[in-house]
């Protein structure tokens, strides 16, 4: 009998393995990914990262960063006007603004693909106009409907979370919706529905698997998306309001401060352009791999 071992050596690897293997031959998207578990784990644990709160005075005002030489060891990134450690307001600050963004754009996904498969899979009327409908919200930006949204519901972070939520659903549908549409019209599928295979069998392993990188491409820009938006919302003061660490509302307060004390703009911009960077490499990263993978 043939041993493990041998088997193992002539086994044809899954398309999810070569896929894996193909993303780990892209350097830049393995750095992405270390960087994006290391995001993560600092805004699920920042509470514990931190010595004192995001309101707390602590030092003197605009104390520069650590590494000036008029800086102080124990601010790391120094003070803001009022005297509040910058390190602890952008670590607390990833929660709301990459955090919430992270939340915000796998619910929009959820419902999103949900409501994509079935129109999708659906054709007559109700497909045509829901089509129509989801033509004519995607021509608003998703920026000028959260502004709208707010301006009905008032300003807050619960109130920016359920207007990015509402704006970013139809991108998902109206992507989806295409994919599948085009995946049911080719012919393999036309084959497996005059051999017997009912729509579930379809869907999960046929539909899914040729539509996952419409899926990745799509949450991509969805996260990228919301952090521009709940970041822009807090800038303009529409969203989380001051004392709040949210990244665009720390931007929206030290703008004033830009040539007295740059590190206060500075640090909280390269927090958003980093978190944005990040994400769209890894997406990057895992669109490029499965395609390889199914070639």
């Amino acid at each position: 009998m043939p041993s493990n071992n041998i088997y193992q050596e002539h086994r044809i690897p899954t398309q999810w393995e070569r896929s894996w293997q193909n993303y780990q031959a892209n350097s830049l998207a393995v750095f992405g990914l270390w960087c994006l578990g290391f995001l993560m784990l600092t805004t699920i644990f920042a509470p514990l990262l931190v010595s004192y709160g995001p309101s707390d005075q602590v030092g003197e005002f605009l104390m520069p960063p650590s590494w000036d030489a008029s800086g102080h060891v124990e601010f790391f990134f120094g003070t803001d006007d009022l005297g509040r450690d910058l390190f602890t307001r952008i670590l607390l600050g990833s929660q709301l603004t990459f955090g919430y963004a992270m939340l915000v754009a796998f619910a929009s996904a959820i419902l999103g693909i949900a409501i994509g498969v079935l129109a999708g899979m659906t054709r007559g009327l109700k497909s045509s106009i829901l089509n129509h409908v989801l033509d004519t919200v995607l021509s608003i930006p998703s920026l000028l409907l959260a502004i709208i949204v707010i301006a009905y519901m008032g300003t807050g972070i619960t109130s920016i979370l359920l207007a990015i939520w509402l704006a970013l659903i139809p991108r998902f549908i109206r992507a989806i919706y295409s994919a599948v549409h085009d995946e049911m019209e080719k012919e393999y599928i036309i084959a497996a529905r005059l051999d017997g295979a009912n729509s579930f069998y379809l869907l999960y392993h046929s539909i899914l698997p040729n539509i996952l990188v419409v899926i990745i491409s799509e949450l991509t820009r969805a996260i990228s998306i919301a952090i521009i938006d709940i970041a822009a919302l807090g800038f303009l003061g529409l969203g989380a309001q001051s004392p709040s660490p949210e990244w665009g509302a720390m931007l929206g307060d030290s703008i004033e401060l830009i040539y007295l004390a740059p590190w206060t703009v500075t640090l909280p911009g390269l927090a958003i352009t980093f978190s944005i960077l990040v994400v769209n490499l890894v997406g990057e990263g895992l669109r490029q791999a499965i395609n390889a993978g199914v070639d």
